[in-house]
């Protein structure tokens, strides 16, 4: 019970921040957007940051290709390594360059007036935040080699052995490198619970996807007053709950607060959290979603799509 649209944009429901730094009065758009990097999209892009900059205000996010260098500026930045390999040197006024092997799947953190130089051309998605960065995280954050990050099970991949590692964390329980501003981990969906985050206390999520297999795709929907009272629902509108957005190597896909979401299929993504990932702001709603299919005795390709291990309650995960 999901359509596919295979275009840029897809309807869902935008709810905006009421973190101290992210007080949009309103959303701006109430729509899903998701960006191709991997190809000439300049107009999504450029829809993803104009909402996320409305909706989240003091920051902003761009997509940077072929860098050898990024200048000096003022404010945070989380740089996340998309594609290319090598050697990064960087430096802060009066101070020694600081200097790592970095990849894809890494994530470079830059302060006010430091100077990241590369001698080999990356792509870069990078994140500016109005939030200052503690003065214990290191430059580069590197899920893959730091032996302080090791699989966490959780979240968008709660299943034995699931690959999922935590860069950036709300809270130290569950990770070495805390930040208030954004939050990061690199994790392997195969078949996530179906939730969402609230428009209160809750946070604005991207997939940053690095690899894809066949099929995989992501479930989207707007409903969530009609999802969570789900003996209200009619066949009709069940039959139109979910969107569903095949995704490829290089898609940003934007996920303002209030959206139903579900990744399927095999996807390899940084899932990156504005202003983190806030304790209990991970409401599932799979159980509902059961409740709707026995309600209307739904059975097989007319039954909306669910997981049927997820999980009812509020999460305080990362």
């Amino acid at each position: 019970m999901s359509r596919t649209r295979p275009l840029l944009l897809s309807t869902a429901l935008c709810l905006c921040p009421l973190a101290p730094a992210c007080r949009a009065a309103a959303p701006v758009e109430d729509e899903v957007v998701i960006a191709h990097l991997r190809r000439s999209d300049p107009e999504a892009l450029s829809r993803v940051r104009r909402e996320f900059a409305a909706n989240n205000p003091g920051y902003d996010v761009a997509f940077e290709t072929e860098v050898t260098r990024l200048e000096a500026a003022e404010g945070a930045r989380v740089v996340f390594v998309q594609d290319g390999t090598g050697m990064v040197a960087i430096t802060h006024p009066g101070q020694p360059a600081a200097f790592s092997e970095v990849g894809v799947g890494d994530v470079l953190v830059l302060r006010p007036d430091e100077v990241l130089e590369s001698e080999a051309s990356l792509d870069v998605v990078v994140f500016r935040s109005p939030v200052a960065l503690p003065d214990h995280l290191p430059g580069a954050i590197r899920p893959d080699w730091d032996p302080r990050i090791t699989d966490t099970p959780g979240g968008c991949a709660t299943e034995t052995g699931a690959y999922r590692r935590i860069l950036l964390t709300w809270r130290n329980e569950n990770g070495p490198y805390v930040y208030h501003g954004l939050n990061a981990h690199r994790v392997r969906i195969m078949d996530s619970f179906t939730h969402y985050h609230p428009y209160v206390g809750g946070f604005d999520e991207f997939y940053l996807v690095q690899m894809a297999a066949p099929g995989a795709r992501l479930l989207t929907s707007a409903a969530v007053a009609a999802i969570e009272s789900p003996e209200t629902v009619t066949t009709e509108e069940a039959a139109e709950l979910f969107e569903e957005h095949p995704l490829e190597v290089g898609d940003l896909v934007y996920l303002p607060r209030g959206v139903v979401h579900r990744g399927v299929g095999g996807v390899l993504a940084q899932v990156i959290a504005v202003p983190g990932f806030v304790p209990g702001a991970e409401i599932g709603v799979d159980a509902q979603l059961r409740t709707i299919n026995e309600h209307l005795e739904l059975q097989g390709a007319d039954a909306v799509p669910l997981h049927a291990g997820g999980r009812v309650e509020a999460s305080s995960k990362p």
